[in-house]
């Protein structure tokens, strides 16, 4: 259980349905848009989310150690339907009986990790990348304030090596957090998010 009390698996299961959510609002114009990720199309960034599922997939399972397993797809022709294949492998995966009490193996953080944590980083970087979308589109974030305290919860507890963030990294370099920032506010800062540049509808 986190600090909410609600189970990180069930935490997961919304950031990840919340990304399926936005995502779900792209047009075929919308794949080329720049994203709050430096350098990246939302066709890239959604390459990026697919990989991190697969990968996290193959941990769960015990094979996060070999690299096949985290490669961006090679055909990005329909991006959409290749994510939503991949999150539903990772759902399915971190659906097993146990999941939790796996250790992951997770090349980009230096793992392995006890798979509480593991799953705990596959979370909040789905906040984050749901929140990198709906910034893409222009759409509001639907999460509640239950994930998103989880969210900050674990964003605190990311490695901040700067060996391993930056490019090529699950985050960039943590931002300052101003006094009263709200939790996804803080949560995307920690890890590295300017929500300034890129403010959501109703917030």
């Amino acid at each position: 259980m986190t600090t909410t009390g609600t189970d990180i698996v069930e935490l997961d299961r919304i950031a990840v349905h919340e990304s399926l959510r936005v995502l779900a609002r792209a047009e075929a114009t919308d794949w080329e848009r720049d994203t709050p990720c430096a350098g990246w199309t939302l066709r890239a960034l959604v390459a990026h989310m697919t990989a991190q599922h697969r990968g996290f997939a193959a941990a769960a399972r015990g094979a996060g150690h070999e690299e096949a397993h985290w490669r961006e797809p090679a055909d990005t022709a329909d991006p959409g339907r290749t994510y939503r294949e991949a999150a539903s492998a990772v759902l399915d995966a971190f659906a097993e009986p146990g999941v939790t009490e796996r250790e992951f193996v997770l090349p980009e953080l230096g793992g392995p990790f006890p798979g509480r944590r593991a799953v705990g980083f596959h979370f909040v970087d789905y906040v984050v990348h749901a929140w990198d979308v709906a910034a893409t589109l222009g759409v509001r974030l639907e999460l509640p304030g239950a994930v998103l305290d989880a969210a900050v919860a674990v964003a605190r507890r990311v490695p901040t090596d700067p060996a391993l963030r930056g490019p090529g990294f699950a985050f960039a370099p943590a931002r300052d957090v101003p006094a009263g920032a709200d939790a996804l506010d803080e949560a995307l800062r920690l890890l590295g998010r300017d929500p300034e540049a890129w403010p959501l509808p109703g917030r």
